[in-house]
């Protein structure tokens, strides 16, 4: 009986270690009302109503109002029609604002029809008539101006390279009620989302030049957060004291060194002195490094809106938090922010992907279930549609996630959202880290440079399983610190964590007491190994001897190869059959075209050869020749 009791037990203890754990799908759910026949939603903005109805503004100049938005049919009524490319929406004492392309609009409804009857401008601003001129917001300001802010132009013949031809653009402004504006900020690219986080403006960006990845960053007066291209326009009377001569000045006097102070030759790198932002605001404080950086085809590609949770548990365990959407890869990301030394910094996470279009604006309905709007067309997006209004609701269940992750002396602290099983996480194999950076430079985008792994020295768990210290060596500031938590699991259960990677941008390394060694776990069981290491090999011999010759020869497969194409974000525009920003691996495949001409292509695109797609591939030059062609065999193995 004894035997048999056992014999359950370890069954039982299988079944569990077998058991699936749960995903982002598990515990929020993506809910699509329908939409009347021949209504096209590119959304640009969204807007909850006082009254619980929502309004939807689009790309294609019209504002729609939603009805009973929650109920499976909610009536669409047309509020306002014909203006030029709406890219954000609010609400005020019984009249919308909206962004055009060249002005800030204010649409009444004088007899209470339904539909807007006044159109005034409160503000216009200069455009040159270049098509990637948008302007995004308002934003309310306590003081009841409104915050917008305006893409750069692209060069001529380098389609990635910005430029302000006119004033505005590449800067976030302040419009006054009486309409006139003046500059609040400036070192934009694509400034697609602004947000008022307790009564504080932050904004985010997207990769480019002068732009190593996307990110977030606090927009206090006068700051400036990278692009030189809207110095063209700095005055005496600016905010934003650095000049283009100064900035480029300083370029050839930036120099990097490691956590040890050795000077770093980084790899990948052509330039052994690389230009790093953080070096340009050691010696002109205005200059803004990110709250966080939103590291580039991993924490999405176009960043946009973000938000705060301020639905009171309502959405989840994730209360004062920001979400902010990605409009390439259509989902929606996490972040978690906290002051050291008075400066804003923190940690991101994946969120929720599986949206229909790219996501571009959210708003909270009153239930605490989020609104998103969703748009494609010209831009590319993961999903099967080019427009779409969407609803993000939490079914009530706690997900296995990391709630918070704050910077320590000599680590971390990481807060979950359920007990841990206390032997994974005082095991040091569980967990790994590194830190890395990004160039600034005039080129498209960067890869992460400086990367060093980092010593964990031990971990302390509290006695409720729900807070994790972790000790480590090698902190570097302004750096991105990953952790990868791979092995922990929960109390109780096999689930590991739903997003067991963190990035988490330190700005500041706090003052304060480090912990002593002899409190921390040191245990490290070393089974802990990246997926690569621990994978079987098949050996194939055919009855003739050749077959491992014939093997070892072969196209690698998509396993093989997924480490480099996350590496180098290939999967972020690209999946191996379906068509995403850019075509299908199988589909370029089809092209026949050599693994040294893949090579080069992937180091210069040639955007005409795929006119069928509206986002040009970025140049990719600084992807090792090894890694290339292995890369190249991949694809050519799929025809």
């Amino acid at each position: 009986m004894k035997k048999l009791q056992i014999l359950l037990l370890s069954l039982f203890c299988f079944a569990v270690q077998a058991q699936e754990s749960p995903k982002e799908e598990d515990f929020y759910k993506i809910v699509t009302p329908p939409v009347p026949e021949g209504v096209l939603l590119e959304v640009g903005g969204v807007c909850t109503l006082p009254n619980g109805s929502v309004a939807v503004s689009t790309r294609r100049g019209d504002i729609w109002i939603l009805e009973n938005p929650l109920s499976r049919k909610p009536y669409y009524k047309l509020y306002a029609s014909g203006l030029h490319e709406i890219l954000g929406l609010e609400y005020r004492d019984g009249s919308f604002y909206c962004v055009q392309r060249g002005e800030l609009t204010k649409l009444t409804d004088e007899n209470g029809d339904g539909k807007a009857d006044r159109y005034e401008t409160v503000s216009a601003w200069p455009i040159s008539g270049h098509y990637h001129e948008y302007s995004f917001g308002p934003k309310f300001a306590p003081d009841g101006s409104f915050f917008v802010s305006g893409n750069v132009a692209f060069g001529n013949e380098e389609w990635w390279r910005g430029e302000a031809r006119v004033p505005t653009r590449g800067s976030v402004f302040k419009v006054f009620p009486d309409g006139h504006r003046e500059e609040w900020a400036t070192g934009m690219r694509s400034p697609a989302g602004l947000g008022m986080i307790d009564g504080e403006l932050f904004y985010a960006d997207n990769q480019g030049d002068w732009m190593g990845s996307g990110g977030i960053w606090h927009l206090k007066k006068g700051a400036f957060t990278g692009h030189p291209a809207s110095l063209a326009w700095t005055t005496e009377d600016s905010p934003t004291k650095l000049t283009e001569e100064q900035f480029f000045a300083e370029r050839d006097n930036r120099k990097i060194r490691n956590a040890a102070g050795a000077y770093i030759k980084p790899e990948n790198v052509v330039n052994e002195t690389p230009d790093m932002l953080w070096q340009l605001k050691e010696k002109y404080p205005q200059v803004q490094t990110p709250v966080v950086w939103l590291p580039h085809g991993i924490l999405g590609i176009s960043n946009s809106e973000l938000i705060k949770d301020e639905t009171k548990g309502a959405f989840g365990p994730f209360s004062n938090q920001v979400f902010i959407g990605d409009q390439g890869q259509s989902k929606i990301m996490r972040v978690f922010m906290e002051k050291v030394n008075g400066e804003y910094q923190g940690a991101a996470w994946d969120f929720r992907s599986g949206f229909q279009s790219g996501v571009m604006r959210m708003d909270w309905a009153k239930d605490g279930s989020l609104f998103v709007g969703e748009t494609n067309r010209g831009w590319g997006s993961a999903g099967d549609a080019n427009q779409g209004f969407q609803r993000l609701v939490w079914n009530g269940k706690m997900p296995f996630e990391m709630l918070k992750v704050k910077a320590m002396p000599d680590g971390f602290e990481v807060e979950f959202t359920l007990p841990v099983d206390r032997k994974s996480a005082e095991d040091l194999a569980s967990i790994s880290a590194s830190s890395f950076n990004y160039k600034h430079h005039p080129v498209y985008g960067s890869p992460p440079i400086f990367r060093e792994d980092l010593n964990i020295k031990g971990v302390k768990l509290s006695a409720d399983g729900k807070k994790l210290r972790i000790v480590m060596d090698g902190l570097r500031k302004y750096f991105v610190h990953e952790l990868n938590l791979d092995g922990i699991r929960a109390a109780g259960t096999y689930y590991s964590l739903i997003h067991p990677t963190v990035y988490y941008t330190l700005n500041n390394i706090p003052d304060g007491e480090k912990m002593s060694t002899s409190e921390l776990k040191t245990t490290d069981s070393g089974k802990a190994k990246p997926a690569s290491a621990s994978k079987t090999v098949k050996k194939l011999v055919s009855p003739d001897g050749q077959g491992q010759a014939k093997a070892s020869a072969a196209a690698p497969t998509f396993d093989e190869v997924k480490p480099l194409l996350q590496k180098h974000t290939c999967l972020a525009c690209h999946s191996q059959d379906k068509k995403v920003i850019g075509p299908a691996f199988k589909d370029i495949a089809k092209r026949k075209y050599s693994d040294a001409k893949i090579a080069e292509l992937i180091a210069v695109p040639q955007p005409k050869n795929w006119p069928d797609y509206a986002t040009p591939m970025a140049p990719m030059p600084h992807v090792p020749k090894a890694d290339v062609m292995k890369i190249a065999s991949y694809i050519n193995g799929l025809r």
